[in-house]
Parts: structure tokens; C-alpha cells; sequence
């Protein structure tokens, strides 16, 4: 399956930023070495990413100290926020940032962290739902104004949301998701579709190795496509795991034996999609053929590999 050919961009997940300095570096690092996004996520417990800041306030300190870097949350729990209290920070983020802003968002996962926090832990099925709706409701906040919507889990009767953000129509939207129908929903909704393995309703993310092959990918990618009014008109983000190495199927094999799917599932992981193993040059093809067969053209790195996939940017980006 072709996809169409959207240029590169690339993205860095803050994983490791524990400070305002670790945030000025990784934010400085990342626009000179030409990442398009630095990103942050949203938890606040230690699991499974170690301890986060923030992303809104973090974010909006990353804006200030850089000049062309755009910043965007990968991703926000939408139970964590009323949409009106989100759709005011995103658009005063925007305003801060001279328009630099992406909003991503999802329906949240983890329940451990819904359960320490004392959140309810609705069935998927709810959850999924009540991001449905904040997603429009959030759409129609950030372009246009005064607000009304009657929904089944929010209503909001004439707000006029101040700041106006400086994206118009509104600024992006990314939604990860990993299911089908919460792939639909990114497709209609949504300006960038975060592909991810399929979320466990006992609040956990799948560990299958069929959830992260070339085959699941295309079915994930057609689901978006079918669901989209405009489907060559949304981006196809992933995050990807850099393995730089000279010998590709050893290091493949190892990676296969670290996450405990075995040495033998070292071809299978040189398939994944989500798998970038091999020397610069390898990689770079690697993404292009990719690129070519699903449409992933916007590819997220943690920043520990911030400097090991430098060389695949400078090659890659905006191409």
C-alpha cells in the first residue's frame, strides 16, 4: 500500500527531563541538530517512563527557550483535563509559543495511575467515548466562539475561549491510538494519527509481537484512511525504537532477547515497524521504504537516542 509521500519531520519524547536545565538542553539540542517537536508525556506516577514533569508548564518553558522548535504533548489523558480548561491552556501555549503548539491527546490507559490518583477507571469502551466528544468540543473551542455543546458527558453553554490560538483553523491535533475504533476516531478527527500497539482493558499496553507487525500496521493505517474525509491530509506519526549498529541481525537479535520475545524473533523484529536497527544508511532506507508502504512520515524518538538518530534528521528531514 502507498501512501503518498509527506515530507519527514521528526519528533523527541523528553523521557528523561527531570529539571529545567535537563528541559533547556534537550530542548536546545534537539532544534540544532533539526527535530521538528520536542514532546512530553503525561503521568504522574514513576511507571513505566520514570518521573515526568508537567507537560503543559514544561512545555510552555521549552517555547520560550528555543525560536523555530515546536513543542506538543505525545500524549494527554483526556480524563486528567475538562476540555475547557484545556482548550484555554493549548491556545495560551500556542499564543506563547508564536504558534508552535500540537496538542496530543488520548483516552488514557494506565490504570495503576487512574488508581493511585483515586480517578475512576471507566470501561474502554466509556473512555472512549468521552475523548469522541472532547474532541469536538475541543475543535470547535479552539476556532471558533461563543461555544455551546450538549454531549452525554459534557456540556458547555456559550463559552468563548480567550486566547485565540495563532494556528488556524485551529492548532493540530495528534491522538494516539491503537484499536479500531479508536483509529476511526483519529481518522475524522484528528490532524496526526499516533499508531500504537492495542490498549488492554485491564490497563495495560499489549506486549504481542502481532500487534507490532508490518501487517497490523497496514490494517491500522487503512482503518485511519477509511475513516478520514481527507485521508492524504493527516499525518502518520510512530514512535520507534533506534538500535544504531554495524551487524543489524545481531542487534535485532539482541533486542529481541532484551524484550523477551526470544533470539528467534530477531527477523520479525527487523520487520517491525516500529524498529529502526542498523548503520545511518540503513535506517534512512529503512524509513523511506516505510514511509513509501505505510505513510509514516513523522517518526518520535526518546531522547536517549536523540544523538544516535541525529545523522538519520539531517538526512531525512523535510525530504
Amino acid at each position: 500500500m502507498t501512501a503518498g509521500r509527506r515530507p519527514f519531520r521528526f519528533g523527541v519524547v523528553g523521557e528523561g527531563i527531570r529539571s529545567a536545565d535537563d528541559l533547556r538542553a534537550v530542548a536546545g539540542r534537539a532544534e540544532a541538530l533539526g527535530y521538528a517537536t520536542l514532546l512530553l508525556r503525561d503521568h504522574f506516577v514513576a511507571e513505566p517512563f520514570g518521573d515526568q514533569l508537567a507537560p503543559m508548564v514544561a512545555l510552555t518553558a521549552a517555547a520560550t527557550a528555543t525560536r523555530t522548535l515546536r513543542v506538543g504533548s505525545m500524549v494527554l489523558d483526556n480524563d486528567y483535563r475538562h476540555p475547557v480548561l484545556l482548550a484555554k491552556e493549548a491556545a495560551t501555549l500556542d499564543l506563547l509559543s508564536g504558534g508552535r503548539f500540537e496538542l496530543g491527546i488520548g483516552a488514557g490507559w494506565l490504570r495503576d495511575e487512574y488508581e493511585r490518583a483515586g480517578i475512576p477507571f471507566d470501561p474502554p469502551a466509556v473512555r472512549v467515548e468521552r475523548l469522541e466528544e472532547s474532541l469536538r468540543l475541543l475543535k470547535a473551542l479552539l476556532s471558533s466562539s461563543p461555544v455551546r455543546f450538549d454531549g452525554e458527558h459534557y456540556t458547555v453553554r456559550g463559552i468563548d475561549t480567550f486566547p485565540r490560538p495563532v494556528q488556524r483553523p485551529h492548532l493540530p491535533i495528534l491522538v494516539g491510538a491503537g484499536s479500531r475504533r479508536m483509529l476511526g476516531i483519529a481518522g475524522r478527527e484528528a490532524d496526526i494519527v499516533g499508531i500504537l500497539p492495542r490498549a488492554l482493558a485491564e490497563g495495560a499496553i499489549s506486549d504481542d509481537l502481532a500487534e507490532r507487525s508490518p501487517e497490523t500496521l497496514l490494517r491500522k493505517v487503512d482503518w485511519v484512511r477509511r475513516a478520514a474525509e481527507a485521508p492524504d491530509q493527516v499525518e502518520l506519526s510512530m514512535m520507534v525504537t533506534v538500535v544504531p549498529a554495524d551487524d543489524h541481525r545481531e542487534a535485532a537479535e539482541r533486542l529481541a532477547v532484551e524484550r523477551g520475545w526470544g533470539a528467534a524473533a530477531a527477523e520479525l523484529v527487523l520487520a517491525m515497524p516500529s524498529v529502526l536497527v542498523g548503520s545511518t544508511a540503513r535506517i534512512a532506507e529503512v524509513a523511506q521504504a516505510r514511509r513509501e508502504r505505510f505513510g509514516l512520515s513523522y517518526l518520535v524518538v526518546a531522547d536517549q537516542d536523540l544523538e544516535a538518530f541525529a545523522p538519520v534528521v539531517e538526512q531525512l528531514a523535510g525530504g
